[in-house]
């Protein structure tokens, strides 16, 4: 069933929002060669402590997975596309991470993700991460009253599919309020003009997942969370939370 939200629930989403947002830059500073990914899931506890903040990911145990989720956080590497639980990998210069965070606050989620380059940036990382970004933003820009979620899907997958990159099969985001997982499910592939029609008031999570081989097929690491490419190649992941409103897209995880 899919609720919509009213401008004041916003507003508590938009506070757990802030709190992501943090995580999410102060991860991004944080992580520099040498890092263990394990710190960066640290870090994350202390911000949403300090902020009177609970983690979402931490115990969530879907039906499918083989125990509860044990971080706060997850910090996804090179190929590992999503769900990369935090450990003892070292990060090393050039490596490609994505940050993928939630919190929950007010009884109220917010949640989002990033990627970036550790260290020393190339011109093949610069062009998937900025061009998932571009998919993201093309996403939310669709967002809006009298669109569908076809519109959502087809803009990401618009913008990967032109650029040559592959999409994670079954990968898409997904409602959220005060659960962080509730319909509609939100997908990265589809047809403009088909699907759920927009309303005001729907709270969505957008996340393009996007592999640099072109390849869409995934499979399930030995942990039962990390989702890695099968070929090894790289993958990027974004993700922002959306309100639905009558004066457009607004972005409830920014900054």
């Amino acid at each position: 069933m899919v609720t919509y939200r009213s401008p004041r629930e916003w507003e508590l989403m938009r506070e757990a929002g802030r709190v992501v947002a943090r995580i999410l830059a102060e991860g991004r500073e944080a992580a520099v060669p040498g890092v263990v990914t394990a710190e960066l899931d640290a870090l994350a506890g202390r911000i949403l402590k300090e902020c009177g903040a609970t983690s979402p990911f931490l115990h969530y145990k879907p039906v499918w997975a083989p125990f509860p989720y044990p971080a706060n956080i997850c910090v996804s590497v090179n190929e590992v596309v999503v769900h990369g639980i935090p450990g003892r990998r070292v990060l090393e210069d050039g490596d490609l991470v994505t940050i993928d965070a939630g919190a929950k606050l007010g009884g109220y989620c917010g949640d989002a993700a990033v990627s970036f380059v550790v260290g020393t940036q190339d011109a093949a990382s610069t062009r998937l991460v900025e061009t998932t970004r571009r998919a993201l933003e093309n996403a939310i820009a669709a967002a809006v009253p009298g669109n569908r979620m076809g519109d959502v899907a087809s803009a990401v997958e618009r913008t990967a599919r032109d650029a040559g990159y592959g999409i994670a099969d079954g990968s898409g985001g997904h409602g959220i309020g005060t659960e962080m997982h509730e319909d509609p499910p939100v997908p990265n592939t589809g047809r403009a003009g088909r699907g759920m029609p927009l309303r005001e008031g729907l709270t969505i999570a957008i996340e393009p997942l996007v592999t640099e081989s072109g390849r869409d097929e995934t499979w399930q690491m030995p942990d039962g969370w990390a989702v890695a490419t099968v070929d090894g190649s790289r993958a990027v992941h974004f993700e922002h939370t959306v309100a639905v409103t009558g004066d457009g897209p607004v972005v409830l995880t920014a900054p």
